[in-house]
């Protein structure tokens, strides 16, 4: 049933040639949400300017796969999280190192950066509101 009227609701918004939601006074909810639980790949980095400061990391969280053979294979996966918030920069610049483990809540972004050849490249990001960070059990 739920497909069915999202069905009609795809084909009356089409034969509207308009979004679903034409009610200007209307807003609809949506929900973009990503936690990480990874390690971290390179220590934070500050970028931007002094009136738009940024800093960034890169978090490596990976999966496991066995084979029909019984042999394990680990996928690794690396994502890019830039922080905005300027108390969670600091706290990531002063206390957050490579190779430590850190839970991420954000939500992910897509754009495009120019690299050096001054060629648009696309780039996935999570811009993130909370890290946790996380001491090693031998430390």
């Amino acid at each position: 049933m739920f497909s069915r009227q999202i069905t009609r609701i795809f084909n009356h918004s089409i034969a509207l040639k308009r979004p679903y939601c034409s009610d200007p006074g209307r807003i609809e909810k949506t929900v973009n949400s990503v936690t990480l639980l990874g390690r971290v790949g390179a220590d934070p980095q500050k970028r931007g300017n002094d009136a738009h400061p940024v800093v960034t990391f890169s978090l490596a969280t990976h999966s496991n796969y066995r084979y029909e053979s019984g042999d394990w294979m680990q996928k690794t996966d690396w994502h890019r999280v830039v922080i905005f918030k300027p108390a969670l920069r600091d706290a990531v610049m002063n206390y957050l190192r490579k190779g430590q483990r850190a839970m991420i809540s954000g939500k992910i972004t897509y754009g495009e950066i120019t690299d050096q050849e001054g060629k648009q490249r696309p780039t996935t990001s999570i811009i993130a509101d909370d890290v946790i960070f996380l001491q090693n059990q031998s430390q």
